[in-house]
């Protein structure tokens, strides 16, 4: 029959033993010091002044005086004498000052363990994180609420060539992103394969220019022959772009952009179903105008539409 128990050590009672009760009151010292186990201090080397019977610490490195060759060790204080339990892999304990709770590792030695979700280093809801999803959520929808006001959701970057920005995937495969892309311009980004990518839409970060690398589809509006639909315009200095589709019309079909003058009050304009619109190029505007509209049809006051 062993002397101790397998896992704290624990003294055992042996058969025919005499004195039953010293060996029993050993093992209960020895639970006592164990379970629960919160000590007063983790970081000291040597004994305290003024010890409490009870008294217990974790033996910091290069401990000195009646603590000596005790290292790591767990100290208690009982019957005025130190006495030491050696701790096991992945014993804890809560250290009352500073306050913080420590696990011990067989080479490391005690380490520093968060209670809370303070620097927690990966973090998985329902899902498993990783070194570069530290943060992984799977669920049908995630909720981030206002606390009474409004809310944001920051997406900081270190520099301007890195990139902070959205990014949509279908089955892990890229398809859309928008944000700041290896500049601080805007970009709105589609792909349709996840390699490559084709930008949308830009919008340069001096100017607020909103550029359309790829170019615009106009809206679209359908028009019985012989009535009028009714286009609001765009406000001033900018423009619609429409193509025109009709049985009617003499040529292929045609497509125009309509430049509105920039004036107090846009321009409207009547195109006549069956009416010719060739294609004029660029022209520069006249030194000092103010606008002109491009486009073979007449300007009127009146609304857009095919008649």
């Amino acid at each position: 029959m062993p002397d101790t128990s397998h896992a704290l050590s624990l003294p055992l009672i042996q058969p025919s033993q005499a004195q039953k009760h010293v060996t029993h009151n050993e093992a209960l010292r020895i639970l006592d010091a164990v379970v629960q186990l919160v000590v007063i201090a983790a970081d000291q080397s040597g004994p305290p002044t003024a010890p409490q019977s009870g008294d217990r610490y974790i033996v910091a490195p290069s401990g000195v005086g009646a603590w000596l060759g005790h290292d790591g060790d767990i100290a208690v204080y009982a019957d005025a004498a130190w006495s030491f339990i050696t701790p096991l892999p992945g014993w804890t304990a809560q250290v009352l000052a500073p306050q913080s709770a420590v696990l011990f590792d067989a080479v490391l030695g005690w380490q520093t363990v968060s209670t809370t979700l303070e620097n927690t280093a990966e973090l998985g809801i329902n899902a498993t994180a990783d070194p570069t999803n530290r943060l992984s959520v799977s669920a049908p929808a995630t909720l981030l609420n206002h606390e009474g006001a409004g809310h944001q959701l920051k997406i900081n970057k270190a520099t301007a060539s890195d990139t902070s920005s959205l990014l949509y995937q279908t089955n892990f495969s890229g398809r859309a992103e928008m944000g700041l892309a290896g500049n601080d311009d805007f970009a709105v980004k589609v792909s349709d394969d996840g390699t490559t990518w084709r930008t949308a839409l830009n919008v340069d970060a001096p100017t607020a220019r909103v550029i359309a690398p790829e170019g615009l589809e106009s809206m679209r509006i359908t028009a019985t022959h012989s009535t009028t639909t009714v286009l609001t315009p765009p406000s001033p200095a900018g423009f619609a772009m429409l193509s025109s589709v009709s049985s009617n019309f003499p040529q292929a079909n045609a497509s125009m952009i309509l430049c509105y003058d920039v004036g107090a009050s846009p321009q409207l304009i009547v195109i006549w179903n069956g009416g010719a619109v060739p294609n004029l190029g660029v022209r520069r505007h006249p030194q000092g105008a103010q606008s002109q509209t491009s486009g073979a049809v007449p300007r009127r006051s009146s609304p857009l539409g095919l008649v």
